[in-house]
């Protein structure tokens, strides 16, 4: 049996179907440059002396820069099929910090096919982990994914 290479389609995913993503260290650039976009300020995030006061003993990095990563080293694996995000659930449960390298492991949980869109919406439940195996957040997502490349033309031939 062959294994088909990224990207997937609707058609592609199963429920059961598990994939690992590839991992990512996170820098302090990650977290300034997500302050910046977020206007989120923190000094939890962002202030080495007040961070070093709290329970977490250091800077952690922004429960949503966590998500919004997570949700980017999956997007590979559909890019190009997918039409629309629909929903995102997440929960925070370990602080990520300056050094940590984080993964994602992915399991399809849910597909209903939709012919109006040529394809579907896949509920995914993602696990994001550091570099110990252990379970920082977990994040549900429903995606539209097409049938093939979510273009015009595709979407036409239906």
């Amino acid at each position: 049996m062959s294994l088909k290479l990224p990207p997937y389609t609707f058609d592609d995913f199963q429920v059961g179907m598990k994939m690992r993503s590839q991992g990512l260290t996170i820098t302090e650039t990650h977290i300034i440059q997500f302050a910046g976009l977020t206007g989120d300020y923190n000094p939890l995030h962002v202030d080495d002396l007040f961070a070093k006061e709290t329970i977490f003993e250091g800077r952690v990095a922004h429960g949503l820069l966590v998500q919004a990563l997570a949700v980017g080293l999956f997007a590979p694996l559909v890019a190009g099929t997918t039409i629309a995000l629909l929903e995102v659930h997440s929960r925070f449960l370990k602080p990520v910090k300056i050094g940590d390298t984080i993964y994602v492991e992915s399991e399809v949980v849910d597909k209903k096919p939709s012919e109006k869109y040529n394809g579907g919406v896949i509920t995914f439940k993602h696990e994001v982990k550091n570099q110990r195996g252990e379970t920082v957040a977990t994040i549900e997502t429903k995606l539209l994914i097409a049938r093939g490349l979510a273009t015009k033309r595709n979407a036409l031939r239906a």
